[in-house]
């Protein structure tokens, strides 16, 4: 995978842009998001009484979308760098009557607060590119580790798997203005399959000229015992 961008801005610097731009960050990437997003959600198909984690759960958008199709008795659990993104989440948990259902907790996705084995589902909506390559096998080992056995996880993001001119003009500019372009394309289902998960569903996508990746996957058995 050397062909991916490095990330080269620090956790430090990204949660603080994402502070910055909490308050307009479904203005600016609400559209572009919004249908992806919500694709990835119906493919993980959170049912009634699940456990659903969702990694880089930005303004709360998927959360309580996912709050809705898993009943009164489960628990959504989202996780984000940013506190300022997690206000806005929080706020919009209770304005939907969601927040009894959803917990939200300050964090990096390279290392998640969970027991082993405790969830059915996670959903990573273009948050896997915004790691450094070294880490992206970090947040899947996590991944697998807090799911159950056959638990899935459903990713999309932008995808370098078919490069384009799109592709290359904004790896320019993740080259050049980091701090405002920190994610970057990458190898989805190649990522996902290297982390030793199998493979459900695979589709490429298009969003306003850049390429992006669809991808549902099984995770393999677990132990259930405490986390570290």
């Amino acid at each position: 995978m050397s062909q991916i961008s490095s990330v080269t801005r620090s956790k430090q610097q990204a949660r603080s842009a994402y502070n910055k731009l909490s308050r307009w960050y479904d203005l600016v990437a609400g559209d572009f998001e919004r249908k992806p997003r919500n694709a990835a959600i119906y493919q993980l198909d959170p049912g009634i009484g699940e456990s659903i984690l969702e990694i880089g759960c930005g303004t709360g958008q998927a959360i309580v979308k996912m709050a809705e199709f898993v009943g009164r008795s489960s628990k959504i659990y989202g996780i984000d760098i940013s506190t300022g993104m997690l206000d806005i989440a929080q706020s919009r948990a209770k304005k939907t009557g969601q927040s009894n259902r959803v917990t939200l907790l300050c964090g990096d996705g390279t290392w998640l607060p969970f027991y082993n084995g405790s969830f059915d589902g996670i959903l990573i909506s273009f948050t896997l590119e915004l790691f450094d390559t070294p880490e992206i096998p970090q947040v899947l080992a996590e991944c697998k580790r807090c799911l159950r056995t056959g638990g899935r996880i459903s990713v999309v993001g932008l995808s370098r798997k078919h490069p384009n001119f799109m592709t290359g003009l904004y790896e320019w500019f993740h080259s050049k203005f980091p701090q405002f372009f920190d994610c970057r394309p990458i190898f989805v289902q190649q990522s996902l399959e290297s982390a030793g998960f199998k493979i459900i569903s695979a589709n490429d996508l298009s969003m306003m000229g850049l390429k992006g990746e669809l991808v549902l996957v099984e995770s393999p058995s677990n132990a259930s015992v405490q986390a570290s």
